[in-house]
């Protein structure tokens, strides 16, 4: 499904630059429209390749070989890369201009995506997917700071046309990948999903070239902080690849032992960001942040939400495709319910925020909730539920899903100073992607571990149901953490 930092208008985006509470707003660049559309273009091949790679994974896996566990891969083997290299993504455009990091990014993503399409195994496959993540996680920050420095007091104005043309992109996107998955446009087959990155990702560099505006530098001369990803990355690897293979292999002692050492070198990883601090060296993350309860309320209800949001959204998928029988066309026709949805709660929850602040998060939580118990008993039926069964259930999935997305993280940061923003954003979506990564790993585990590929509806239907119920278990504690939310968006305040 989509991803928050690309719906969601109430996400701040400026960062002072003199004072701690003084913001500094650019005048808007005369060519800003076109080059608002040469950033949209790059944000999409952000936002599609996070999530159309679900609707083609079972006719990779049928062209290339490959386990239960290389489905899961191929999705969080882009969304990890992409969370470990968020944290300093950003800073690159801060160091060498935010355009030119754009156009590398770019170009990374465009060879990735190029690789993907003609890659011959399913290793060289997941490797290219790895790049993509990689790549995105150079270009994306890079996308929100020009749209600040070209739009400056009229940024209002920009997300007026981003927010929508974002959404009907999630409602289109997994129909167009089903679509040309079918279609099978020059026996290309599930390699067009990524090869259809190439006239888009082309449009958007010579489009970016002439009119992005070439900003200097803000901090030349800064020095990343490389240990700290590299810590972090492991720290992470040491999480997930257990428990993607794990179940595969039988649960080896290899896998129990990674698991266990993932927490000491998460735990270095936070040791070695307060030392840095203390040093006065620049860290990957502003711990201040973690001070306020609030902030830290809004880091466990992403990593609950967007787990269970993305690892459901692959086990449904799996559902449908392997064991329905489901085309990737039909399946992604299935879905389509939920990405309808979430444009029309993005939509009303533009005007619910205002007035109800944080009640519009429990409001949201409610209707996923109760689609989801719709989805639980559907799949604990004697017979399979057809794709039109499901609509229903899906559509207010959805909706809830999507009152959520605009004003998430305008509300979580409510409590933080102006200075702190910047940091704690790029770090809500560090944390927004792990999290994906992980409900990925974590419920297709659950997925596989009770359904064989090809056993047939009834395993299927018992394996969806058991993710089901996790998820209804996620929403409610996702529910209980908003609590501890602030009530009110920061531009509210």
């Amino acid at each position: 499904m989509t991803t928050v930092e690309t719906l969601s208008p109430a996400k701040p985006l400026t960062e002072p630059t003199t004072a701690p509470n003084e913001t500094t707003v650019p005048a808007a660049f005369p060519r800003r429209w076109w080059g608002l559309i040469a950033i949209l273009a790059a944000t999409l091949l952000n936002l599609l390749d996070a999530s159309i790679v679900n609707v083609a994974a079972p006719s990779i896996r049928t062209e290339l070989g490959g386990t239960a566990a290389t489905l899961q891969w191929l999705a969080a083997g882009y969304t990890l890369p992409l969370a470990i290299g968020l944290l300093t993504g950003g800073r690159l455009g801060d160091m060498f201009g935010r355009k030119r990091v754009l156009m590398v990014g770019l170009v990374g993503f465009l060879v990735a995506s190029l690789a993907c399409g003609l890659a011959g195994s399913i290793e060289l496959l997941l490797a290219a997917r790895v790049l993509q993540g990689a790549f995105a996680a150079v270009m994306v920050p890079q996308c929100f700071g020009l749209i600040r420095d070209m739009f400056g007091r009229e940024l209002g104005k920009a997300y007026a046309l981003f927010g929508p043309m974002i959404g009907l992109a999630t409602i289109g996107g997994p129909i167009a990948a089903g679509l040309l998955v079918d279609v099978d446009l020059f026996s290309t087959g599930w390699r067009s999903i990524f090869l259809i990155n190439l006239p888009l990702g082309l449009a958007a560099l010579v489009l970016g070239a002439k009119i992005l505006p070439s900003g200097a530098p803000t901090a030349k001369g800064l020095k990343l902080d490389l240990g700290g990803a590299l810590i972090a990355a492991a720290g992470m690897c040491l999480l997930l690849v257990p428990l993607v293979e794990g179940h595969e292999s039988g649960w080896p002692a290899w896998s129990l032992v990674m698991l266990v050492a993932s927490v000491p070198v998460l735990g270095l990883f936070a040791v070695n960001q307060v030392k840095r601090a203390r040093s006065g060296k620049i860290a990957l993350i502003e711990l201040s942040v973690f001070a306020k309860r609030s902030y830290t309320s809004g880091v466990g209800f992403c990593v609950v939400f967007f787990g269970s949001i993305t690892g459901f959204s692959l086990a449904v998928g799996l559902f449908l495709q392997l064991g329905l029988g489901f085309s990737p066309l039909k399946a992604s026709l299935a879905m389509a319910a939920w990405a309808i949805g979430a444009f029309i709660g993005s939509g009303a929850s533009a005007g619910l925020a205002p007035k109800l602040g944080r009640k519009v998060l429990h409001i949201g939580l409610i209707g996923m909730a109760v689609g989801l118990a719709v989805l639980f008993f559907q799949f604990g039926g004697d017979a399979a539920p057809g794709p039109w069964a499901l609509f229903p259930a899906l559509l207010v999935y959805g909706i809830g899903m999507g009152l959520i997305f605009v004003p998430l993280f305008g509300i979580i940061v409510g409590d933080l100073e102006d200075h702190e923003i910047g940091s704690a954003s790029g770090l809500l979506e560090s944390f927004q992607q792990g999290a994906a990564a992980l409900g990925v790993a974590g419920l297709g585990t659950i997925f596989f571990n009770q359904f064989a590929i090809g056993s047939g509806e009834g395993q299927a239907m018992s394996a969806a149901q058991s993710v089901t119920g996790i998820s209804i278990a996620l929403t409610v504690v996702a529910f209980v953490v908003v609590f501890g939310l602030p009530k009110r968006a920061r531009e509210e305040q």
